[in-house]
Order: structure tokens, then C-alpha cells, then sequence
């Protein structure tokens, strides 16, 4: 059976209004748009994180995009960066098809969730220190009902950085000294979770070859094979 985030949670993360900056950027995307999608009807909301609550492995990304997730009302679903997500998914069987536009496109997650630090999307793809304090409950929340984690594969410093302040409130760990981010670092906590570091899939990256197709898709091999050694 599979269980999906309970809808309370959900209700929260879409509903909240902490953030004013975010909430009148949001929400201002919405209305002002972009020439390519001018026709589109945009979520303008909080995004929550999506996949199966039994799921062992976690993608933990920055925050949804003005016009991906922001438009489409599903996190790494109709962006640059979602592109490359989705194609490394489904290479390691972790989704269903490679590709993903919209929220009834037939995607389909195989043990595992998406979320992101932060579930609005920032100007400039750069939120402030208060906003991604004041979005921590939710990335917690999310976190604690995933009882079965075995993997979490963090893309980008910020999203390494706020796994290991989630990692030390809610599993009480302590990091002395606290790992370094880089891509493809992977360390094990005291609680048999696995980290791994990714660069994030972001334009700027991939555009400027500071990270590759293979470079990403090793990310993923490496998870693939920390479950399927755990099932051995």
C-alpha cells in the first residue's frame, strides 16, 4: 500500500503566509508571467513535497522555480532543472517515465519523495536566512513521516547545509566536525541514513559544464545501490 502525505500537512504547507516577500512574489509571478506561458494558469502557491510516505529515498532541493513549480503547483515539474531530475529517476527506476510538464502528465515515483528546503519560490532562486528558518517546520514535518528513509541526496550547498541542522534536531545527532559539501560527498549517520551531496541541477551549472549528465546520474547509481544493498 501506498501512503502519500497526510492532507493536513499538505493544507499547511499551501495555505501558509509566513514570508511576505514570498507570498507578494509569488504571487505577482503568477499574474506577470512569461511570454511561453502566457496561457498557463499558475499555482502562485506554497508547494509541498510529493512520492510515497514509505519511500527510502529523499531528493532535497532549494525551492520551487518562478515559472516550474511555482506554475505548475508540483516541485521540479515543468523546469530546466526538472529535466535532469526526472531523467536520472527514471535511469535507476526511482520514476516512471523521464519527463515531466504538468501535474496530470502520468508521473509516477518509485520509492521515493521530492521536497525542498524552502516551498516558495524565492526571487533570484535566493531566499533569505528567515524565510528558510521560518519553512524548517515544514521540511521536518515532511521528514518524520518518512519512517523508512535509508538515502537522502541533497542538491545544492543549501539543501546539504539544512539536512544537517534537520539531522541534528530531529534524530539528535551530532556532527563534530560537520561535513564538508561537494558533490558526490556521502557519509552515514549513527541512524544507518545515508547522505549524499549533489551540485543542484540548476541552469547555471549544467549550462557552464560544472556539472555533467554522468556526473548527476552517478549521484543516483550511488543510491540505487546503498537500497539495494540494504535489501541484500
Amino acid at each position: 500500500m501506498i501512503i502519500f502525505m497526510s492532507s493536513s500537512l499538505e493544507h499547511k504547507i499551501t495555505t501558509c503566509v509566513l514570508c511576505p516577500r514570498l507570498v507578494q512574489w509569488r504571487q505577482d509571478i503568477g499574474q506577470i508571467k512569461v511570454r511561453r506561458f502566457q496561457d498557463d494558469t499558475y499555482w502562485a502557491k506554497p508547494v509541498a513535497g510529493f512520492g510515497s510516505l514509505q519511500a527510502e529515498c529523499l531528493i532535497v532541493g532549494l525551492a520551487p522555480a518562478a515559472h516550474g513549480a511555482n506554475r505548475t503547483g508540483r516541485m521540479f515539474t515543468g523546469d530546466r532543472s526538472g529535466e535532469w531530475l526526472y531523467r536520472a529517476l527514471a535511469k535507476q527506476g526511482f520514476a516512471n517515465q523521464a519527463e515531466s510538464h504538468h501535474r496530470k502528465d502520468g508521473l509516477k515515483l518509485h520509492n521515493c519523495f521530492i521536497t525542498a528546503v524552502l516551498h516558495c519560490a524565492p526571487p533570484q532562486n535566493k531566499p533569505a536566512k528567515d524565510e528558510i528558518t521560518n519553512c524548517r517546520r515544514f521540511f521536518s514535518s515532511e521528514f518524520r513521516q518518512l519512517k523508512r528513509l535509508r538515502v537522502m541526496i541533497c542538491l545544492g550547498q543549501i539543501a546539504f547545509k539544512e539536512t544537517l541542522c534537520l539531522l541534528e534536531s530531529e534524530l539528535q545527532i551530532k556532527f563534530t566536525p560537520k561535513p564538508k559539501f561537494s558533490h558526490g560527498n556521502t557519509f552515514k549517520t549513527s541512524r544507518d541514513l545515508t547522505i549524499i551531496g549533489s551540485y543542484h541541477p540548476s541552469q547555471q551549472n549544467t549550462f557552464t559544464g560544472k556539472l555533467t549528465e554522468e556526473m548527476f546520474d552517478t549521484v543516483f547509481r550511488k543510491a540505487r545501490h546503498i537500497l539495494n544493498k540494504s535489501q541484500d
